[in-house]
Protein backbone atom coordinates (compact mmCIF):
# COMPACT_ATOMS: atom_id res chain seq x y z
CA UNK A 1 0.00 0.00 0.00
CA UNK A 2 1.11 3.72 -1.10
CA UNK A 3 1.33 6.28 1.99
CA UNK A 4 1.21 9.80 0.22
CA UNK A 5 0.97 13.23 1.89
CA UNK A 6 -0.24 16.50 0.14
CA UNK A 7 0.73 19.98 1.35
CA UNK A 8 -0.89 22.65 0.19
CA UNK A 9 -1.98 25.93 2.43
CA UNK A 10 -4.71 26.88 0.28
CA UNK A 11 -7.30 24.13 0.93
CA UNK A 12 -8.99 23.89 -2.13
CA UNK A 13 -5.73 22.96 -4.24
CA UNK A 14 -5.08 21.09 -2.02
CA UNK A 15 -7.94 18.53 -1.96
CA UNK A 16 -7.81 19.09 -6.27
CA UNK A 17 -4.34 17.62 -6.26
CA UNK A 18 -5.23 14.76 -3.91
CA UNK A 19 -8.41 14.18 -5.76
CA UNK A 20 -6.23 14.11 -9.25
CA UNK A 21 -3.75 11.86 -7.33
CA UNK A 22 -6.64 9.55 -6.26
CA UNK A 23 -8.02 9.48 -9.87
CA UNK A 24 -4.60 8.44 -11.48
CA UNK A 25 -3.60 5.65 -8.74
CA UNK A 26 -7.76 4.37 -8.83
CA UNK A 27 -6.51 3.08 -12.77
CA UNK A 28 -3.37 2.09 -11.70
CA UNK A 29 -5.44 -0.65 -9.66
CA UNK A 30 -3.47 0.47 -6.71
CA UNK A 31 -3.48 0.60 -2.86
CA UNK A 32 -3.44 3.68 -1.19
CA UNK A 33 -3.82 6.05 1.13
CA UNK A 34 -3.39 9.98 1.09
CA UNK A 35 -3.80 12.46 3.88
CA UNK A 36 -3.86 16.38 3.55
CA UNK A 37 -1.99 18.95 5.08
CA UNK A 38 -2.80 22.65 4.88
CA UNK A 39 0.13 23.83 6.87
CA UNK A 40 4.03 22.71 7.06
CA UNK A 41 4.48 22.64 10.88
CA UNK A 42 1.76 20.06 10.68
CA UNK A 43 3.41 17.78 8.43
CA UNK A 44 6.61 17.76 9.84
CA UNK A 45 5.29 17.04 13.25
CA UNK A 46 3.31 14.04 12.02
CA UNK A 47 5.13 10.86 13.23
CA UNK A 48 3.64 8.96 9.92
CA UNK A 49 6.16 7.80 7.19
CA UNK A 50 4.86 8.71 3.81
CA UNK A 51 6.33 7.04 0.38
CA UNK A 52 5.49 10.42 -1.84
CA UNK A 53 5.01 13.92 -0.35
CA UNK A 54 3.42 16.58 -2.62
CA UNK A 55 4.79 19.71 -1.97
CA UNK A 56 3.42 23.49 -2.65
CA UNK A 57 6.94 25.74 -2.00
CA UNK A 58 5.45 29.08 -1.26
CA UNK A 59 3.62 28.81 2.13
CA UNK A 60 3.83 30.80 5.35
CA UNK A 61 5.46 29.88 8.48
CA UNK A 62 7.77 27.10 6.64
CA UNK A 63 8.17 27.40 2.69
CA UNK A 64 8.38 24.10 1.03
CA UNK A 65 11.49 24.28 0.18
CA UNK A 66 12.75 24.30 3.89
CA UNK A 67 10.15 21.84 5.10
CA UNK A 68 12.07 19.37 2.62
CA UNK A 69 15.11 20.31 4.11
CA UNK A 70 14.05 19.15 7.60
CA UNK A 71 12.52 15.99 6.10
CA UNK A 72 15.86 15.26 4.66
CA UNK A 73 17.76 16.26 8.00
CA UNK A 74 15.00 13.72 9.87
CA UNK A 75 16.84 10.68 7.35
CA UNK A 76 13.44 10.14 5.81
CA UNK A 77 13.55 8.45 2.63
CA UNK A 78 10.24 10.16 1.15
CA UNK A 79 10.22 10.82 -2.76
CA UNK A 80 9.32 14.53 -2.68
CA UNK A 81 7.22 16.40 -5.64
CA UNK A 82 7.28 19.51 -5.64
CA UNK A 83 3.63 21.36 -7.15
CA UNK A 84 4.06 24.89 -7.50
CA UNK A 85 3.16 28.18 -9.69
CA UNK A 86 7.01 29.20 -9.45
CA UNK A 87 9.71 28.30 -11.93
CA UNK A 88 12.40 29.69 -10.04
CA UNK A 89 13.38 27.22 -7.55
CA UNK A 90 14.07 24.32 -10.07
CA UNK A 91 17.66 24.39 -9.12
CA UNK A 92 16.95 24.37 -5.26
CA UNK A 93 14.98 21.35 -5.70
CA UNK A 94 17.83 18.62 -6.70
CA UNK A 95 19.69 20.04 -3.07
CA UNK A 96 16.64 18.45 -1.31
CA UNK A 97 17.08 15.23 -3.42
CA UNK A 98 13.60 16.31 -4.95
CA UNK A 99 11.93 13.50 -7.49
CA UNK A 100 10.14 15.87 -9.26
CA UNK A 101 9.10 18.99 -9.94
CA UNK A 102 5.73 19.81 -11.36
CA UNK A 103 4.71 23.54 -12.29
CA UNK A 104 1.10 24.50 -11.84
CA UNK A 105 -1.63 23.69 -13.45
CA UNK A 106 -1.04 20.24 -13.10
CA UNK A 107 -1.79 18.22 -16.68
CA UNK A 108 -3.00 14.94 -16.31
CA UNK A 109 -0.99 12.63 -18.14
CA UNK A 110 2.02 14.63 -16.37
CA UNK A 111 0.93 13.26 -13.40
CA UNK A 112 0.30 10.17 -14.74
CA UNK A 113 3.98 9.36 -15.61
CA UNK A 114 5.53 11.31 -12.35
CA UNK A 115 3.09 8.62 -10.13
CA UNK A 116 4.23 5.28 -12.06
CA UNK A 117 7.68 6.36 -12.35
CA UNK A 118 7.31 6.69 -8.32
CA UNK A 119 5.57 3.39 -7.89
CA UNK A 120 8.85 1.74 -9.61
CA UNK A 121 11.54 3.65 -8.04
CA UNK A 122 9.55 2.45 -4.94
CA UNK A 123 9.18 -0.91 -5.46
CA UNK A 124 13.10 -1.65 -6.75
CA UNK A 125 14.42 0.13 -3.19
CA UNK A 126 14.76 -3.58 -1.02
CA UNK A 127 15.07 -0.69 2.02
CA UNK A 128 11.25 0.02 1.92
CA UNK A 129 9.87 -3.03 2.83
CA UNK A 130 7.29 -2.01 6.01
CA UNK A 131 4.56 -3.35 8.09
CA UNK A 132 1.14 -2.22 8.62
CA UNK A 133 0.33 -1.59 11.80
CA UNK A 134 -2.20 0.23 14.41
CA UNK A 135 -1.11 2.05 17.13
CA UNK A 136 -2.29 5.11 19.24
CA UNK A 137 -5.46 5.18 17.40
CA UNK A 138 -3.66 5.89 14.11
CA UNK A 139 -2.75 3.38 11.09
CA UNK A 140 1.16 3.29 10.80
CA UNK A 141 3.41 2.41 8.46
CA UNK A 142 7.13 1.42 10.00
CA UNK A 143 10.26 0.59 7.72
CA UNK A 144 11.74 -2.81 8.42
CA UNK A 145 14.87 -1.05 8.47
CA UNK A 146 14.20 1.14 11.29
CA UNK A 147 13.25 -1.71 14.06
CA UNK A 148 16.04 -2.87 16.16
CA UNK A 149 13.28 -5.49 17.92
CA UNK A 150 10.26 -6.77 18.30
CA UNK A 151 9.12 -7.55 22.17
CA UNK A 152 6.01 -9.24 23.18
CA UNK A 153 4.33 -8.65 26.53
CA UNK A 154 1.13 -10.31 26.68
CA UNK A 155 -1.69 -9.12 23.95
CA UNK A 156 0.97 -6.01 23.30
CA UNK A 157 3.92 -6.05 21.23
CA UNK A 158 6.27 -3.33 21.19
CA UNK A 159 8.29 -2.18 18.01
CA UNK A 160 11.47 -0.96 18.87
CA UNK A 161 12.90 1.45 16.30
CA UNK A 162 15.43 3.93 15.61
CA UNK A 163 14.26 6.97 16.77
CA UNK A 164 10.55 5.86 19.07
CA UNK A 165 8.89 2.41 20.27
CA UNK A 166 5.34 1.88 19.06
CA UNK A 167 2.91 -0.48 20.51
CA UNK A 168 0.12 -2.48 18.78
CA UNK A 169 -1.84 -5.35 19.86
CA UNK A 170 -0.62 -8.26 17.87
CA UNK A 171 0.62 -11.87 18.13
CA UNK A 172 4.55 -12.37 17.94
CA UNK A 173 4.09 -15.89 16.35
CA UNK A 174 2.05 -13.92 13.23
CA UNK A 175 4.96 -11.67 12.60
CA UNK A 176 7.56 -14.47 12.81
CA UNK A 177 5.58 -15.56 9.73
CA UNK A 178 5.31 -12.48 8.01
CA UNK A 179 8.93 -11.63 8.46
CA UNK A 180 10.05 -15.10 7.62
CA UNK A 181 12.25 -14.20 4.80
CA UNK A 182 13.72 -11.26 6.16
CA UNK A 183 16.07 -10.46 8.16
CA UNK A 184 14.78 -11.08 11.49
CA UNK A 185 14.93 -14.30 14.04
CA UNK A 186 13.09 -15.05 16.92
CA UNK A 187 15.50 -15.57 19.45
CA UNK A 188 13.54 -16.22 22.40
CA UNK A 189 9.71 -16.30 22.67
CA UNK A 190 8.96 -13.16 23.63
CA UNK A 191 11.76 -11.39 21.00
CA UNK A 192 12.12 -11.18 17.34
CA UNK A 193 15.57 -9.47 16.69
CA UNK A 194 16.77 -7.89 13.45
CA UNK A 195 20.22 -9.16 12.39
CA UNK A 196 21.65 -5.96 10.77
CA UNK A 197 21.63 -4.41 14.07
CA UNK A 198 23.21 -7.86 16.39
CA UNK A 199 26.75 -6.46 17.47
CA UNK A 200 27.66 -9.16 19.33
CA UNK A 201 25.98 -12.55 21.33
CA UNK A 202 26.85 -15.22 23.37
CA UNK A 203 24.36 -18.22 24.79
CA UNK A 204 21.84 -16.41 26.27
CA UNK A 205 22.08 -12.74 25.58
CA UNK A 206 21.99 -10.77 22.06
CA UNK A 207 23.70 -7.11 22.08
CA UNK A 208 23.04 -4.76 19.48
CA UNK A 209 24.27 -1.66 17.95
CA UNK A 210 22.34 0.93 19.94
CA UNK A 211 23.72 -0.71 23.06
CA UNK A 212 20.33 -2.63 23.97
CA UNK A 213 20.61 -6.19 25.20
CA UNK A 214 17.93 -9.08 24.54
CA UNK A 215 17.28 -12.41 25.88
CA UNK A 216 18.65 -15.42 24.00
CA UNK A 217 16.94 -18.90 24.48
CA UNK A 218 19.07 -21.47 24.73
CA UNK A 219 17.90 -23.63 22.90
CA UNK A 220 17.86 -21.21 20.08
CA UNK A 221 21.33 -20.35 20.23
CA UNK A 222 22.36 -22.73 17.49
CA UNK A 223 20.07 -22.27 15.44
CA UNK A 224 20.64 -18.55 15.91
CA UNK A 225 24.54 -18.82 15.20
CA UNK A 226 23.54 -20.50 11.43
CA UNK A 227 21.51 -17.64 11.12
CA UNK A 228 23.68 -14.97 12.05
CA UNK A 229 25.79 -16.95 9.61
CA UNK A 230 24.00 -16.70 6.63
CA UNK A 231 23.11 -13.09 7.20
CA UNK A 232 26.73 -12.29 6.93
CA UNK A 233 27.61 -14.54 4.34
CA UNK A 234 24.71 -13.30 2.47
CA UNK A 235 25.19 -8.97 3.21
CA UNK A 236 29.39 -10.06 2.31
CA UNK A 237 30.60 -10.32 5.45
CA UNK A 238 32.56 -13.45 5.18
CA UNK A 239 34.75 -14.35 1.69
Amino acid sequence: MLFLAVCDDMPTECADIAKQIEGVLTQFQTEFRIKQFFDGQELLHSRENFDIIFLDIKMPQINGMDLARKIREEEKRSLIVFITAAREYVFQAFEVEAFQYLVKPIRKEKLRKVLEKAIKRIGADGDRDFLIIMAARQTRKIFLKDIYYIESIGRLVKFHCAEETLEAYEQIGALEDKLSDKTFFRCHKCFLVNLDYVDAFHKTEISLENGEKIMLAKRRYEEFQRAVLSYMKAKGGIL
